[in-house]
């Protein structure tokens, strides 16, 4: 192993915390500025130095690393049994398996559940075949399920409170664990008067994230937090997109609630794995950060059901309701959030270097193709809310 490192740090104003608890506004933060460079050698090193030190930085005259085989990780992913986020673990650790990274991923529960016989689990023979290891368990148990096992890096993509993920973090510690991730949520934001949330922004002090944000940066020297929101890709088995393809395609009217000019994010998951594989190769600059794990547009909901349409080649027929005055809850009626709920991912662009791909024109096609494939376009759906909305709005539906 060899290591070689020049660092100083910087002490500036930013949105985004570092070494501090996440519960916290803005603030100042100490953030090193480095260049940094850990690789397990498989042969030759070679190395030409001649820099100047200063109190502030270095100036490199002549610096050159020759170095035959990355550094490779040891990754355990604790991943959900349900739900939008159990798709992000998939993702995660195909991308890490494709750049050399060994993964085990254990899912939560009993292989022989139910819940295996939807997607992304029906699809974890991709991750074998791949090179990876799928176990089942429970995470009060983990030292049992791995006995003898030890990672460089866990990631849990499961809990949403410090009871659920307190025995994961708490095993990766004593067992020697470098890093430790943690799939937080967008969702923990208080409401804003000006969006987007970005990294600092106040957060509810009684969630469940929250205190497992605390915990896991009192614990870890390295460690990183990352706030998903809504998310589409192949293998997710939480409606996103579907909703409007359910209506669009058998002639509906789509009810938005409000005025349909909410902003929201939606993001390919294929951009939250990326942003995690950053982070694991890139742990000194993950480091001590929370991470908004989102893509970089916002679209608004009006926008989101015409894409849908285009998507599908059909024509959509958009009416906006009050929800108190149909007499529902907004919450049941539609699957996304009645207001502005869109964060911004400026921490993983400014200290991971990271890019988004989403492109919610083309994404939404590939949906749609499977939306068809599936036969989702020939399931028989109640459309009982809708119907009552479209009711006290005297609007006509075809049967």
């Amino acid at each position: 192993m060899a290591t070689l490192a020049s660092s100083s740090s910087v002490l500036f104003s930013s949105p985004h915390s570092n070494l501090t608890p996440p519960s916290l506004s803005p603030s100042r933060l100490s953030l090193s500025s480095s260049s940094h460079l850990s690789a397990t050698l498989s042969s030759s090193l070679s190395i030409s130095h001649s820099f100047v030190t200063t109190s502030r930085r270095f100036s490199p005259c002549s610096f050159s690393v020759k170095a035959i085989a990355a550094d490779k990780k040891k990754v355990l992913i604790v991943n959900t049994n349900s739900g939008g986020h159990a798709v992000i673990g998939f993702y995660f650790a195909k991308e890490l398996l494709g750049s050399g990274h060994e993964v085990t991923i254990m899912t939560v529960g009993e292989e022989s559940s139910d819940k295996m016989k939807k997607t992304p689990f029906t699809r974890f023979s991709e991750i074998v075949s791949a090179g990876g290891k799928t176990v089942w368990g429970e995470p009060a148990e983990i030292a049992k399920v791995l006995e003898g096992s030890a990672f460089d890096v866990v990631l849990d993509n499961n809990g949403k409170n410090l009871d659920a993920v307190k025995p994961v973090a708490d095993w990766a510690k004593s067992s020697g664990a470098k890093q430790f991730l943690f799939i937080s949520s967008a969702g923990i934001y208080k409401p804003t008067e000006e969006p987007p949330h970005v990294e600092g922004d106040v957060v509810k002090a009684d969630a469940g994230h929250v205190a497992v944000e605390k915990y896991i940066a009192e614990v870890f020297a390295s460690w990183a937090s990352f706030r998903p929101q809504y998310m589409i890709g192949s293998g997710n088995n939480k409606d996103c997109e579907e909703w409007f393809f359910d209506r669009i395609v058998r002639d509906r009217p789509v009810p938005i609630p409000g005025s349909g000019m909410q902003l929201t994010v939606i993001s390919h998951v294929r951009d939250l794995s990326s942003m995690l594989t950053l982070a694991v190769e890139k742990p000194d600059a993950a480091s001590g950060n929370i991470f908004n794990c989102v893509s970089d547009r916002a679209v608004t909901l009006d926008g989101l059901a015409k894409l849908c349409a285009q998507a599908a080649g059909r024509p959509v027929n958009i009416v906006h309701y009050d929800p108190k005055a149909a007499g529902v809850d907004a919450k049941k009626a539609f699957p996304f959030r009645n207001m502005h709920f869109y964060a911004e991912p400026r921490a993983a662009k400014d200290l991971l270097g990271w890019k988004s791909t989403t492109n919610l024109t083309e994404d939404l096609k590939e949906r749609f193709e499977e939306y068809l494939k599936i036969g989702r376009d020939k399931k028989v759906i109640k459309f009982d809310l809708d119907d009552k909305i479209l009711e006290s709005l005297k609007v006509p539906v075809a049967v």
